[in-house]
């Protein structure tokens, strides 16, 4: 498996103890913000003992949108338009190396996809999306879908250089204050469908 990830051991240990969690619930696993697919092919092998649960890989491939006013920092400055761009044909390579199961790979701005592009239940999701309208938009998608007991993992809550992942949050629970409780641990938010 890979040994440079994007997103820290500790947090990537923690995330699939998440997902062992929901192994038993319904519905499918999706990654909004998969990059090169390194935390994706570590999810694939916690989900090969669940031939019923497909998973899902969105992504843009373009790299990071342009920032909004939600998303400035003085620490985030190297947080650039376009940084971050990455090829499906990688994450499929990686997919392959390992032997694991092809997953749904979709290549698209959040905002552009339609309901025909997301499982119709999902029982876990992380979002990596960093900025602020890639987890607002992210959020809206994969919360009509989540079934009781599910789980969704947002990277970078509390990361001072990407201050708009932690307000898109905020904002979402403001919103559903009864349909979610909120974890914190290390800089992710880990929020469950009640």
């Amino acid at each position: 498996m890979p040994k440079e990830l994007q997103i820290p051991n500790r947090e990537t240990e923690l995330l699939l103890s998440e997902l062992r969690k929901t192994l038993e619930i319904s519905g499918d696993v999706v990654e909004f913000g998969c990059y090169e697919g390194d935390t994706s092919i570590l999810l694939a092998g916690e989900l090969r003992d669940s031939p019923d649960k497909w998973l899902y890989l969105y992504d843009s491939f373009e790299g990071l949108p342009a920032k909004t006013a939600e998303d400035n920092s003085a620490d985030g400055w190297r947080f650039k338009e376009g940084e971050l761009k990455a090829s499906p044909d990688t994450v499929r390579h990686k997919f392959k190396k390992y032997a694991l199961p092809d997953p749904v790979i979709t290549k698209g701005w959040f905002n552009e996809l339609s309901d025909s592009d997301l499982p119709s239940q999902i029982s876990f999701a992380l979002l990596d999306g960093d900025f602020y309208e890639s987890i607002k938009t992210s959020l809206a998608l994969v919360s009509p879908r989540m079934n009781a007991g599910g789980i969704i993992a947002i990277h970078d809550y509390r990361n001072a250089e990407l201050p708009g992942s932690g307000k898109a949050v905020n904002e979402f629970l403001a919103e559903h204050p009864d349909e979610y409780a909120l974890r914190i641990v290390a800089s992710m938010a880990i929020l469950e469908k009640q």
